[in-house]
């Protein structure tokens, strides 16, 4: 089943956090999930050219802290901070008047998040890049940047075929089934004039070490201590 469950909740516990992390009772949890699925849709819609990978939402008792993970850190926060401003008070609307924080996460390497590199892929399919050209390039790309594997599928009218097919390319080593893998997965579509084409992206990066350190060896026992001569009065 691992080349079938997605590799994020596969790995949920072990080597991969949740994105919204709150409790919530039985009565408040549809209302909560239904708000969280708001702010994601309102944050992606805004944000659509701020190369935004990740949303995280916590939640407390009467605040709610919004981390978005960002390759563009400077349009999202815009000039001295009014696109944040803007933001807070919008999702503040959506939240019942909640107190809301959002944080601005840089991601370091966009060429190794795979969201990114499917919305990018699906972004030139989009104008007329042939897609077998921007999955090479985007597989060389991550792999020059150190990733362990990666594997690219886009499925489809591919170039505008009446039958729909899928094509994928593969570098390196990609474990599904390894569990303390670090695998990234990400998927966009490119909406083209013959359809959608879904773009789906798995990256290996670096295995995690174990967390448990090795036993050293007990150290050698002390050699017993001499004997002591009698003393003469």
């Amino acid at each position: 089943m691992g080349q079938k469950v997605n590799p994020i909740g596969f790995r949920l516990g072990v080597s991969r956090d949740w994105r919204s992390r709150w409790y919530a009772s039985p009565q408040e949890l549809p209302a909560f999930l239904h708000s969280d699925l708001e702010i994601r849709a309102y944050v992606k819609k805004k944000l659509q050219f701020a190369a935004v990978a990740k949303i995280v939402i916590e939640r407390a008792w009467n605040s709610i802290r919004v981390t978005i993970h960002t390759a563009r850190p400077g349009i999202v926060i815009g000039r001295k901070g009014a696109e944040i401003e803007k933001m807070t008070e919008e999702i503040s609307k959506m939240a019942q008047g909640k107190q809301i924080k959002i944080d601005i996460q840089e991601i370091k390497t966009p060429e190794m998040d795979a969201q990114l590199v499917a919305e990018n892929v699906a972004l030139q399919i989009e104008r007329r890049i042939a897609y077998r050209r921007a999955m090479k390039k985007a597989v060389q790309t991550a792999m020059d940047f150190g990733a362990e594997g990666i594997r690219l599928r886009c499925s489809g009218r591919l170039n505008g075929a009446e039958i729909s097919r899928s094509e994928w390319y593969r570098e390196g080593k990609v474990p599904l089934h390894t569990l303390r893998t670090a695998i990234d997965y990400g998927f966009a579509e490119a909406n083209t004039v013959y359809g959608k084409i879904g773009v789906k992206c798995w990256i290996c990066k670096k295995e995690e070490a174990p967390s448990e350190a090795p036993i050293a060896a007990a150290p050698p026992p002390l050699p017993p201590p001499p004997p002591t001569e009698p003393v003469e009065a």
